[in-house]
Order: C-alpha cells, then structure tokens, then sequence
C-alpha cells in the first residue's frame, strides 16, 4: 500500500487510501507507512511521498504547543491542525487522536468528539487509546460510520498511571493482557490498531492473531506497518530520543545553519543582492 509516488497530473485521478486498504494490505502483506503531521505543508510532501496514514496525533501537545507531555491539548487546539492536514492530503487517510479527557468519561462525550473531528477537520478516521476499557466507546463511534484506530501497549496519555514510558506486554501476564486488549479492540470495529513499546516477539504474535492491521511504534518489525513522530525521523527534536526512533534526516542542523547564515548575510549586507530586487 506504501511506497514513494511521483505527483500526479491534474489529469490522473488520485487515488485515496481508504479502511478497506488496510484489510487488503493485511492479507497482502503489504506493510502500512504512517507517520504524524499536524500542518498542510507537511502533509503535503508526505502525502506526495506516498505515505499511506496521515495521523494528527495529540503528540502536537510537544511538537506544536511546547507543552511537556501530551495530557494537557485539547479538542479545540487539535481541530485547526486538522483540518490543515485535511486540506493537503489528496492520499493518505487522515486520522485525529482523541485527546486526554475528550471520550473517557463516556461514550456520548466520545462520539460527540468524534463528530467534531470529522465534522470541523474534515478527518477521514479518529484514533483513542485503551483496549478492553475502550471498547463501548469504539463500538459506538464505529456503529455511527466513523471508523477508529485503536493504540494499546504503551498509551501516552496513561503515562502517570502506567509509571512513566514502560515498556508493556512483558511476561505471560503482560503478554496476555495486551492480546486480550488487541481481540478487544478488533471484537469492537476499530480497522487498526497501534502497538506501542511493546517487545518484538509479543507484537508479532499478536500480530499473527489479528485480522485487522497492526501499526507499530517501539514494537519490532513483525507488525503490519510502522508510525513514527515526524520531528523525531526527521531529526528536529532535541534531547533524548527513543531507541525505536531512526533519524532520517538532520533537519535540525540544516534549519540552523541556514538561520546562521541568513542572520550573516543581512547583517553583513550581502542580502537581498542585485538579483533579489525589483526595477523600478
């Protein structure tokens, strides 16, 4: 389902990546590429690049709003990302995280999210963590012909109850406990779900289990797709970056050198040159 694509003609129509892709690639054993965006200039070159998913995920709490985890974003400041990517992505679906405190306290406050996204962002699908405690919340967002993303293992927006970034699914228990929330989550109707830092063999297996896809994160290379931040594969975030996490560009230091050199030249005058300006 993935690969780089060259831009279509005006004339070619564009294909887009639908649910029922996902179930083909599945059976194909076609892997799913996905990574974040939370702008239309990203989504943009992504979705040129072929990207299969688009995911407007409420890691836009660190990225975008410069908050230190992602509990505090809200619906209302995720929406206007949105429906940036929206706008943008001619391909890849658009997936919207349901933030912290947006669909756990019921199941109405989660549909009625759910209608905001789809409604106000123009996203083709929603994303909310939680296996077995989320699945009432699944089953009546999918029963309204909204489709949704799962994510178990490690749920970020569980991260104090959970004891910080902790690897989940270890021994038989844990193993256990994560397949229980994947068939949940797939009995519920999501189409996919994410599997975040999750040993390698435990999501291969659990993998093998599901009918639908797994995207991972920190989970080994036997899921069915990948997902990564964007800023942290393009190599734009600072400090400690997850093991998981390959940096495939240096953008950090590309942007710097070209601020540096910009605040040179206008300094020294050397820009704007002759060839910059306009004649009279």
């Amino acid at each position: 389902m993935s690969g780089a694509a060259a831009s279509p003609s005006p004339t070619t129509p564009v294909k887009r990546i639908r649910v029922r892709h996902f179930a083909e690639a599945k059976r194909n054993g076609t892997k799913i590429t996905a990574l974040t965006s939370y702008d239309a200039l990203t989504a943009g070159i992504f979705d040129r690049a072929g990207i299969d998913v688009l995911l407007v995920g409420d890691s836009a709490a660190n990225i975008v709003y410069g908050y230190d985890s992602t509990l505090p974003v809200s619906v209302d400041e995720l929406i206007p990302l949105a429906r940036a990517v929206s706008r943008a992505a001619q391909r890849a679906l658009v997936v919207a995280d349901l933030p912290f405190g947006s669909y756990e306290t019921s199941v109405d406050e989660a549909l009625h999210t759910a209608f905001r996204f789809m409604k106000e962002a123009g996203a083709h699908a929603v994303k909310l963590e939680g296996g077995v405690r989320s699945t009432e919340q699944i089953r009546r967002i999918v029963e309204a012909g909204i489709p949704v993303m799962g994510h178990i293992g490690f749920t970020p927006q569980s991260e104090h109850g959970l004891g910080g970034h902790v690897i989940q699914g270890r021994g038989e228990d844990g193993a256990a406990r994560l397949l229980a929330d994947a068939l949940a989550v797939q009995e519920a109707g999501a189409f996919a779900v994410v599997l975040e830092l999750v040993p390698s063999d435990v999501a291969a297996e659990v993998t093998r289990q599901l009918h639908i896809p797994t995207i991972g994160i920190g989970a080994g290379a036997g899921t069915d797709g990948q997902v990564l931040v964007w800023a942290d594969f393009a190599g734009l975030t600072e400090g400690r970056i997850p093991k998981f996490v390959k940096r495939f560009a240096n953008l950090a230091e590309t942007l710097s050198e070209a601020a540096a050199e910009y605040k040179r030249e206008v300094t020294e005058g050397t820009y704007p040159g002759p060839e910059h300006g306009y004649e009279a």
